[in-house]
């Protein structure tokens, strides 16, 4: 048994059929016997002397390798894709957020106009679920940044990535400026470590990124049983979690995409046998912002 990752040229990933035994002809009476042999004649030479002359081109038999690139649109470095101002309840803070595409894949949030009348020094931190005044966090969140002290005067811009945010980081929607005081901090339990100065809601504009890669369920087939676990509000499949005896080949046939599109998706997804065999309950991504 061999292990490895998927091989895209020069193998079959799908197994050869038995070999079809040549036709036989039968006479009126249902006996076999063999074709007569013609008499030649001399259109019959023309013909394949013409023949020979120009020799038809045989349509070329579809690969794995005439399959397009799987691509997947990019957002244009510098798109603002959410802006707005931050206030906390009473007035201490105040500072501008605009978050913005990279153009990598990857989105940076801009802090700027920042100023403080607390005696604390204050952060910034985004999270998926809300948060209010008065709360003590536990963990930060994503795009975690320290704005800075007290101070009258607008403070120096800040541009921070947001790691972990994926291709689409829509779903971080609290932004939460909070105390970070440290642990000995004197000052009062509502501005003391950890605690929430301000919830802002993030509203983002994110443009929808475009693919050539739509997986479509076929249905369970033979090498291709498993189940489909996780699907978009549409209906279209997002993960699938491989079967016994499933082929990556099969696979890929039962969602109308190729076997080169199924690997870009789950990059480092491995195969064993001649035939490419996917370990079972392995995993499988669908989606193309996912992967």
């Amino acid at each position: 048994m061999t292990i490895g990752i998927v091989a895209l040229s020069g193998c079959s990933l799908l197994r050869s059929p038995d070999p079809v035994p040549p036709p036989t002809r039968s006479d009126r009476s249902g006996s076999p016997s063999a074709t007569p042999t013609p008499t030649p004649d001399e259109s019959s030479a023309d013909a394949l002397l013409e023949a020979s002359a120009h020799p038809r081109t045989p349509t070329p038999v579809p690969t794995e390798a005439a399959a397009p690139a799987p691509t997947l649109s990019r957002i244009a470095a510098g798109t603002v894709v959410a802006e707005g101002d931050v206030a906390s309840p009473l007035g201490s803070v105040h500072f501008h957020f605009r978050m913005v595409s990279d153009g990598d894949d990857t989105f940076s949030a801009q802090y700027s106009g920042f100023t403080s009348t607390l005696p604390v020094p204050v952060s910034v931190s985004l999270f998926e679920r809300p948060r209010a005044v008065g709360d003590g966090l536990t963990y930060t969140g994503v795009g975690d940044h320290p704005l800075g002290s007290a101070t009258a005067a607008p403070g120096t811009s800040a541009t921070v990535p947001l790691d972990g945010s994926g291709v689409d980081p829509s779903g971080l929607t609290t932004l939460v400026t909070y105390s970070s005081a440290g642990p000995d901090s004197a000052e009062p339990i509502e501005l003391g470590p950890g605690k929430v100065l301000a919830v802002t809601t993030v509203r983002w504009s994110v443009p929808a990124r475009t693919t050539n890669v739509r997986p479509v369920d076929g249905g369970a087939r033979a090498n291709a049983a498993g189940q489909v676990t996780a699907t978009t509000p549409s209906g279209v499949p997002t993960s699938y979690v491989v079967a016994p005896d499933d082929l990556i080949g099969d696979v890929a046939a039962r969602f109308s995409i190729s076997v080169r599109a199924l690997v870009w998706l789950n990059e480092g997804v491995q195969v064993f046998g001649d035939d490419q065999y996917l370990y079972e309950g392995t995993t499988l991504n669908l989606d193309p912002l996912a992967r």
